[in-house]
């Protein structure tokens, strides 16, 4: 996209070499059915985070564990409704590799730790029906819909610049970085992590921040804005709610360690960065929206 308007994206005609840049019908199904799982993971974990012992799928310990993966499914529930409601594909394809590699770990996990488990509850056939099934149907949403996108932008498109592209892919990649190195070897991690983990939860940790490295990095070779608006809505929609868990499980930290003010004060600064970022992105599109118009 290097020849490309800095301000106004005026992409050739869509539909070229039979790509109709379609979110298809099984990828829609796909997000109907896993939505309401989405929606009572989060009510369960970001509501009643105290209460995994009685009604989740195993026992989660602080609970601003159980809010920082609640915060992942109230950023998937945003997403895969744009997924439901959106008629093209390139919109929301950036989301699921991000999904796939979250699914495929956490469905790892549940393996890794079986016995950390509560057999026979409904949570739990729940749980290990959806990490069996899940990974299966975003890979195959990935594949069918893959050709989907020829790559040209929207009328009255908005490139995302360049400065932006680069700081937000190494802001996710450090992000994913840290969640892999948590999850392949949670035993480095587990003492001086920012609140007391298992290597069940410092895995589960792990999985939740590959989430911004897995979208973030596909910027550096995409750069419109409107491949990543609603992905960076749903971002936006989990640091809110990550916000909130520090706010009200304050007290789960460990102030003695470092990485508890290294992880606050990132969330804080990751949540003013995207705030600017999608605040002066928006801006430029509803202004070129404007122009257009006049």
């Amino acid at each position: 996209m290097s020849d490309i308007e800095p301000d106004l994206v005026r992409g050739p005609e869509r539909h070229r070499a039979g790509r109709l840049d379609r979110v298809l019908p099984y990828t829609r199904v796909v997000a109907y059915v896993v939505l309401p799982f989405l929606v009572a993971a989060t009510f369960l974990l970001v509501v009643l985070p105290g209460g995994t012992a009685a009604h989740f799928a195993w026992t989660i310990d602080p609970p601003i564990t159980s809010m920082l993966l609640g915060a992942a499914y109230a950023g998937g529930i945003w997403f895969f409704v744009q997924v439901a409601v959106q008629r093209q594909w390139h919109r929301v394809r950036h989301g699921f590799p991000a999904v796939l590699v979250f699914a495929s770990l956490a469905s790892a996990a549940t393996f890794l730790h079986w016995d950390r488990f509560h057999f026979g509850h409904l949570s739990f056939i729940t749980w290990v029906a959806l990490y069996i099934t899940t990974p299966v149907l975003v890979l195959i949403a990935i594949v069918v819909n893959l050709r989907e996108d020829d790559g040209a932008p929207e009328v009255d498109d908005v490139e995302i610049p360049a400065p932006w592209r680069y700081s937000l892919a190494i802001v996710g990649a450090a992000a994913s970085v840290t969640g892999l190195v948590l999850f392949v070897v949670p035993s480095l991690l587990v003492d001086v992590w920012a609140w007391d983990v298992t290597p069940l939860t410092a895995r589960i940790v792990g999985t939740v921040l590959t989430l911004p490295g897995m979208v973030n990095v596909w910027m550096l070779w995409d750069a419109r804005w409107s491949a990543f608006r609603r992905v960076f809505q749903a971002q936006l929609v989990s640091l809110a709610v990550i916000v909130l868990a520090l706010v009200v499980r304050v007290g789960d930290l460990v102030w003695a360690r470092p990485s508890a003010w290294l992880f606050t004060i990132g969330i804080i600064a990751s949540v003013g960065a995207y705030v600017v970022f999608t605040v002066s992105l928006e801006r430029r599109r509803t202004s070129l929206e404007r122009g257009r118009t006049a």
